[in-house]
C-alpha cells in the first residue's frame, strides 16, 4: 500500500491518486451535510463525523465505482455520502445503547451532552442519508431502506439471546451481518450501480461487500481476545469483560471437551473480576477455538475474493483481492 491513509490496499499510484482526491471530495461534502439549521445542532451532527475514521464505506464506494464506466459521477460522490452518515448516524445510537464514554479518542455525544441530544443527532444524520438517497432515484431509495432494515434488526438482535433450539453461532453471524456486513455491502453496490457496471458486477461486489463487511466484524473479534496491549488499538479482553459473545467464545462453548471445563467455567462467570478475566483470557488465548476462528476469517477471505471472478484483472480487483486479505490477517 503506497498511502497509509487508505483504509483500502492500494498498489497503482494513479488508482491510488484517483481515490484520494474523491475521497477528499466527499468529506467536504460530509462537512456540509452535517450542517443544521444553529449552530448547537452542527456541533453535535460533526462531533463524531470529524473525530476521524478510516471511511471505509465511502472509499469502497469510490473503488468499486472503478469498476464502472463513468466512476468520477457526482452520484458516486452523493452514494459514499450516503453510507457514511449512515454508519456514523448508528455509532451515535451505538454509543447510547453501550452507554459508551469514548468513540475514536473523543467524548461519545452521550457523554458530551447527554443520551436525548446523542439519539436526535443519529436520528438527524439518519434523515440527511435519506434526502441524499432520493435524489438518487427510487432504486436506491429502496436499497437504502432494506439496508437500514437490516441494520436495526441487527442490533435488536444483539439485544436478545438465541430462541430455544437455535445455534448461538448463527445467532451471532446474523448479528454480524446485519450490524456491519450489510451498509458494506451497500457501499460496493452503490459504486458499481452509479459508477456505471455491469448488472453481473454490481451483484458480485454487493456479494463481495457483505462478505468482507461481516469478516473485519469477526476480525475484530480475534483482536479482542488476541490483542496483548492497548499498542494495538484494542483494549484486551474488552468483550469478554463485558460478556459480549464473539466468535472465539462461541466456539470454545461448543467444545465438549473435560479438558475445557475450567474455561467454559470462566466464560458463564462475572468477568469484571480481574482476576478472573486475566485467567479466562489467558486460555482462551491458548485455546483451538482462536485457531478455528482465524481459519473461518481467511475462508471468508478466499470466499469474497472468488465472486470477484467476474472482474477483469487488474488494479481494481487486486485493491479488493489484497483488502480481503488484510481483513483477514490484520493485528490492529
Amino acid at each position: 500500500m503506497t498511502d497509509s491513509t487508505l483504509a483500502l490496499p492500494v498498489v497503482d499510484a494513479a488508482l491510488e491518486a484517483r481515490l484520494v482526491d474523491r475521497l477528499a471530495r466527499v468529506e467536504e461534502l460530509l462537512a456540509g451535510h452535517c450542517q443544521g439549521r444553529t449552530a448547537y445542532v452542527s456541533e453535535a451532527a460533526t462531533h463524531l463525523m470529524m473525530a476521524g475514521g478510516r471511511r471505509f464505506r465511502p472509499l469502497l464506494v469510490l473503488l468499486a465505482a472503478e469498476t464502472g464506466s463513468h466512476p468520477e459521477a457526482e452520484e458516486v460522490h452523493t452514494a459514499a455520502c450516503v453510507v457514511e452518515l449512515t454508519h456514523v448516524a448508528s455509532l451515535y445510537h451505538d454509543d447510547v445503547m453501550d452507554e459508551a464514554a469514548l468513540r475514536r479518542g473523543a467524548d461519545t455525544a452521550n457523554a458530551r451532552w447527554d443520551n436525548h441530544v446523542a439519539i436526535l443527532t443519529g436520528d438527524f444524520l439518519f434523515g440527511r442519508s435519506s434526502e441524499l438517497t432520493a435524489d438518487l432515484g427510487p432504486e436506491a431509495v429502496r436499497i437504502q431502506a432494506r439496508t437500514f432494515t437490516r441494520l436495526v434488526e441487527g442490533q435488536i438482535l444483539e439485544t436478545v439471546p438465541p430462541g430455544p433450539g437455535e445455534d448461538p453461532l448463527a445467532h451471532y453471524l446474523e448479528v454480524v451481518a446485519g450490524k456491519t456486513g450489510s451498509l458494506i455491502a451497500t457501499s460496493a453496490r452503490y459504486g458499481a450501480m452509479f459508477g456505471g457496471a455491469e448488472p453481473e458486477v454490481v451483484e458480485a461486489l454487493s456479494a463481495y461487500g457483505e462478505i468482507v463487511g461481516s469478516a473485519f466484524q469477526l476480525s475484530d473479534d480475534i483482536l479482542d481476545v488476541a490483542a496483548e496491549s492497548a499498542d494495538s488499538g484494542k483494549t484486551p479482553g474488552t468483550d469478554l469483560r463485558e460478556g459480549v459473545p464473539t466468535l472465539p467464545v462461541l466456539m470454545a462453548r461448543a467444545s465438549t471437551d473435560p479438558a475445557d471445563a475450567r474455561l467454559l467455567e470462566l466464560l458463564d462467570a462475572d468477568l469484571t473480576d480481574d482476576a478472573l478475566h486475566t485467567e479466562a483470557l489467558g486460555l482462551l488465548r491458548s485455546h483451538r477455538a482462536m485457531a478455528e476462528a482465524r481459519d473461518y476469517v481467511v475462508a471468508q477471505a478466499a470466499e469474497a475474493k472468488a465472486v470477484l471472478a467476474v472482474l477483469p484483472e487488474g488494479s481494481v480487483r487486486r485493491a479488493l483481492e489484497d483488502f480481503a486479505d488484510v481483513v483477514a490477517t490484520r493485528t490492529a
